[in-house]
C-alpha cells in the first residue's frame, strides 16, 4: 500500500517480513504491513489469523522469528515493552486489563508512571469520558464492559501515545456499547493519534478507519481502503488470497 501524498513522512509502522511462532507451529508467516502516520487502520481477520499475536510482536510481548518492525522511521525490531512505550507506542489489549481491586480513580493514578501529572490525566480522562467520572470511588472490577474499556482506553491514552493498538474492543459488549466506543475511537484519531485496531467483526472497525488489511493463516492477504475490503470480506475471511 503506498502512502498518499499528504502523508508523505515515515509512516508511523512498517512490518517487513515478520514471522513469529510458538514453539514448532509458526503463526505469523511473512506480514507486511504500513500504516500511514495519523491513519486508523482496522486489522481483520477471523478467529486463528493471527490478528492478536501480530499485536503481541509489535508491542515486544513474544519475539520475531525473522523480519524488521520500524515505528516512525526507527528500527525497532530488538526493542524491548518499555522502550516502545517510551517511544510512543500503547496497547489496549483483548479483555480491557483494568485492576479490578482498585478503584477508577485508583487505575488512573497510576498511569502518572508514564511521567504525566495526576491532575492532567484525570482531567483528560475525565473529560472524555464523563461516565468514569461518576464513577471514580467505584472498584474497577464492578463496573460494566463498556465502563471497564472506557478506563482501559483511558489508562491507555495518559500516555500520550502517538501510536495505540486496540486488540477486541467488542468483546463481550453489546452492538450500542461497542458503536459508542468506537466514535470516540475516531475522536481520537482525530486528535492525532495513529490507530491499529484488531476485530473479528468488522463493521465497527470500518466504519472508523482510513485503511483495512485482512490476515488469513499468518499472512496479510489484502489491504486497502474500507469500502474495498468491505466488499470482498467474505471471500478473505474464509479464503484467503485467490
Amino acid at each position: 500500500m503506498e502512502l498518499p501524498p499528504a502523508l508523505g513522512a515515515p509512516p508511523i509502522l512498517e512490518l517487513i517480513d515478520v514471522h513469529a511462532a510458538y514453539g514448532r507451529i509458526e503463526v505469523l508467516r511473512g506480514v507486511d504491513l504500513l500504516v500511514p502516520r495519523g491513519a486508523v487502520m482496522a486489522l481483520l481477520g477471523a478467529n486463528g489469523a493471527g490478528k492478536t499475536t501480530l499485536l503481541r510482536v509489535i508491542s515486544a510481548l513474544m519475539p520475531m522469528t525473522a523480519g524488521d518492525i520500524h515505528l516512525g522511521g526507527v528500527h525497532v525490531s530488538n526493542a524491548t515493552p518499555d522502550e516502545l512505550t517510551r517511544a510512543g507506542l500503547t496497547m489496549v489489549p483483548e479483555g480491557r486489563g483494568v485492576f479490578p481491586n482498585l478503584t477508577v480513580e485508583e487505575n488512573l493514578w497510576l498511569a502518572s508512571y508514564s511521567g504525566r501529572p495526576v491532575d492532567k490525566i484525570l482531567t483528560d480522562a475525565y473529560g472524555r469520558f464523563p461516565r468514569l467520572k461518576e464513577r471514580r470511588r467505584q472498584l474497577a472490577g464492578s463496573l460494566s464492559g463498556g465502563e471497564q474499556q472506557m478506563l482501559s482506553l483511558a489508562r491507555a491514552l495518559s500516555s500520550d501515545p502517538a501510536l495505540l493498538l486496540l486488540d477486541e474492543l467488542s468483546m463481550g459488549l453489546a452492538p450500542l456499547i461497542v458503536e459508542s466506543l468506537y466514535d470516540t475511537v475516531a475522536e481520537i484519531a482525530e486528535s492525532g493519534v495513529s490507530i491499529v485496531v484488531v476485530e473479528q467483526f468488522a463493521s465497527s472497525a470500518l466504519r472508523v478507519s482510513d485503511y483495512a488489511a485482512v490476515m488469513h493463516g499468518g499472512r496479510i492477504v489484502e489491504t486497502g481502503e474500507p469500502g474495498e475490503i468491505s466488499e470482498k470480506l467474505s471471500e478473505l475471511y474464509f479464503g484467503g488470497a485467490a
